[in-house]
C-alpha cells in the first residue's frame, strides 16, 4: 500500500520545499536572452562533458529529455558536481572556497570564464527555478564540513533533503510539472536516491571519516564503529541492511506516483533515474550486503535493459489522489 500521509521526518522538509517554491520573485524570472550565443553553447557543452565523465546514470537519464531540457539538466548536474567537489577535494579552506563558489553561482551576472555558472544561470532563468533551492543545496553540501555522522534517521533525512531533494525539486522545474502537489513526491524521491548513495558508499565514506548511517539504528542492531572499521558482514549487518533496503524501496514506491505529475516529455527521464538507482539495491543484495570491499553498481547494459520496463511503467502511472 502506498502511504499518502507524510512521515514525521518529512514535515520540516516539506515546509522548507514549500517556502522555497513560493519565494521566487519577478527579478528571478528576468529574460534569459542577453547571453552570447557562442558562450552559451560552450557553457552547455562543458556541462554535458562534466556529466558524461562523472555520472553515466545521470547522463543516460538526462539524455531522454528534449534537447533544451537536456542541456538545462546537465547544467544543474554540473552545478551540483562542482559544489560537491569543493567540499570533497578541498583539503584547505574548503569553507572559503564554497562561499566564493556560492557567490559566483548565484550571481545575476556570471563571469564569462565561469562556464558552469553561465550555463546554470541561463537554465535557472529559462525554467524559473526558485533560487532558494540552489541555496538550500549549497547549505546541504556545506554540512559535510561540520558534521561527520548522524544520530537519527530524521537528522539524516534533513541532510538528504539538502543534497538530493533540492536537486529533484530543481529538476522538476526544468522538466515541467502540474503544480505544488508534485513537491512532496520530489522531496521523497530525493531522499530515496540519496539513501541509495549512502548504502552503496558505506565503506568509502568510512575511509573518508564520515558515517551517514543513523547511529541510533546501528545500535538497535548491535553494530558499533569497530564493526564498520573492520567491515564485518555478519548476521547483524545483514539484518541491518535488509531493514535499510526495505525502507529505501518503500520510499521509491511512494515517490513513484509523482512522476505522473510531470510533463509527459520528462517522465521517462525521471523514471530512468529512479529505476537505475533503485537497481543498485539489488546489486548490494546479490553481493551479500558487502559494501565495504566493493562499490555496488549497475552496468551500462543493465541500465539499458531497464529502460523498456520503466518506459511502460511511466506511461501507466496512476495519478496520486489527494
Amino acid at each position: 500500500m502506498i502511504r499518502t500521509q507524510p512521515y514525521t521526518w518529512e514535515l520540516p522538509l516539506l515546509s522548507r520545499a514549500q517556502e522555497a517554491y513560493t519565494s521566487i520573485t519577478a527579478p528571478d524570472l528576468q529574460a534569459h536572452t542577453s547571453h552570447d550565443t557562442e558562450l552559451l553553447h560552450d557553457a552547455y557543452e562543458h556541462c554535458a562533458h562534466l556529466t558524461s565523465v562523472h555520472s553515466r546514470s545521470f547522463h543516460l537519464a538526462s539524455g531522454l529529455l528534449p534537447p533544451a531540457k537536456r542541456r538545462a539538466a546537465r547544467a544543474l548536474y554540473a552545478f551540483c558536481r562542482v559544489s560537491d567537489d569543493i567540499v570533497d577535494e578541498s583539503r584547505d579552506q574548503a569553507a572559503q572556497k564554497l562561499a566564493a563558489w556560492r557567490s559566483r553561482i548565484l550571481s545575476p551576472s556570471p563571469a564569462a570564464d565561469d562556464l558552469v555558472s553561465v550555463a546554470w544561470h541561463h537554465a535557472r532563468a529559462r525554467y524559473g527555478v526558485p533560487p532558494q533551492y540552489a541555496e538550500q543545496l549549497l547549505d546541504g553540501v556545506g554540512r559535510d564540513l561540520q558534521q561527520r555522522s548522524y544520530e537519527t534517521f530524521a537528522e539524516l533525512a534533513t541532510y538528504c533533503y539538502g543534497v538530493a531533494s533540492t536537486v529533484g525539486l530543481m529538476s522538476m522545474h526544468i522538466v515541467g510539472f502540474s503544480g505544488p502537489e508534485a513537491i512532496p513526491y520530489a522531496v521523497k524521491l530525493g531522499v530515496a536516491l540519496q539513501l541509495t548513495n549512502i548504502l552503496r558508499d558505506v565503506g568509502e565514506d568510512w575511509q573518508a571519516g564520515r558515517l551517514y548511517l543513523p547511529r541510533e539504528e546501528l545500535a538497535a542492531f548491535g553494530l558499533t564503529d569497530d564493526d564498520l572499521a573492520h567491515g564485518r558482514v555478519d548476521d547483524r549487518w545483514r539484518s541491518f541492511m535488509r531493514f535499510q533496503i526495505r525502507r529505501n524501496r518503500r520510499l521509491y514506491e511512494e515517490a513513484w506516483p509523482g512522476i505522473g505529475l510531470l510533463n509527459a516529455d520528462g517522465r521517462l527521464a525521471i523514471a530512468a533515474a529512479a529505476g537505475v538507482y533503485r537497481a543498485i539495491l539489488d546489486d548490494i543484495e546479490e553481493h551479500d550486503y558487502d559494501v565495504f570491499r566493493r562499490r555496488a553498481h549497475t552496468t551500462t547494459w543493465e541500465k539499458l535493459r531497464l529502460l523498456p520496463g520503466l518506459w511502460w511503467r511511466s506511461r501507466r502511472i496512476n495519478l496520486p489522489v489527494e
